[in-house]
């Protein structure tokens, strides 16, 4: 089975949270998720939604996002609740991941749309993917990343040390890697190396 083939008619729940220097990264992978005919439930967190960067305004994140799924995107709790209940998604996706949200999840704390919607989805017992963007993964945020790991249903986007000599801690996902992630993840598979970093010549 080709990688379109797994993907075609899939249900992705794709939630982002406030890393948004990877957010062009994100976009870019919804819509190659899209080409492959999966669809996708649009999903944001309260600073994702709201927050204005250099890397783009609110208005223009939500917009982007709703054009690329056609779909309008879920930003309160009580829109993203009825995920599970009514069977809304056959994996659910969080990228980017901050080590914010993972340490709610980790904790099991619901009090964000996006950890809500990852609740409401793992009810079911279905998969979840993490694209983990955090620049201190490697030190306080490491057993967060250690307890999920270690937590049933939840997968990761292979991961890399994107600067180890001027950030030792900082761990990226390989966004381009999110579509192969997600066909293991529905295989029950953890793609390896989890972390790994670039050498330099």
């Amino acid at each position: 089975m080709t990688l379109s083939d797994a993907l075609k008619g899939l249900r992705i729940g794709f939630a982002m949270t406030g890393s948004f220097c990877t957010f062009g990264s994100c976009f870019a992978q919804a819509e190659i998720l899209t080409e492959y005919g999966a669809y996708l439930i649009p999903i944001m967190s309260e600073n994702a939604s709201s927050v204005s960067t250099r890397f783009g305004t609110a208005e223009e994140n939500l917009e982007k996002l709703r054009k690329i799924t056609g779909k309008d995107v879920i930003t309160t709790i009580s829109a993203a609740e009825p995920i599970g209940p009514k069977g809304l998604t056959d994996i659910m996706v969080v990228a980017p991941c901050t080590s914010n949200t993972a340490a709610k999840l980790a904790a099991s704390i619901t009090d964000t749309p996006v950890t809500m919607a990852v609740k409401s989805h793992l009810r079911s017992g279905k998969p979840v993917v993490l694209a983990i963007a955090s620049n201190d993964s490697l030190m306080g945020s490491a057993k967060n990343l250690g307890e999920l790991f270690n937590r049933k249903n939840y997968y990761f986007v292979p991961m890399m040390q994107d600067d180890w000599i001027n950030k030792p801690a900082s761990l990226v996902a390989e966004f381009s890697m999110l579509p192969q992630a997600i066909e293991a993840a529905m295989n029950g598979i953890q793609l390896r190396p989890i972390i790994y970093h670039e050498h330099r010549k």
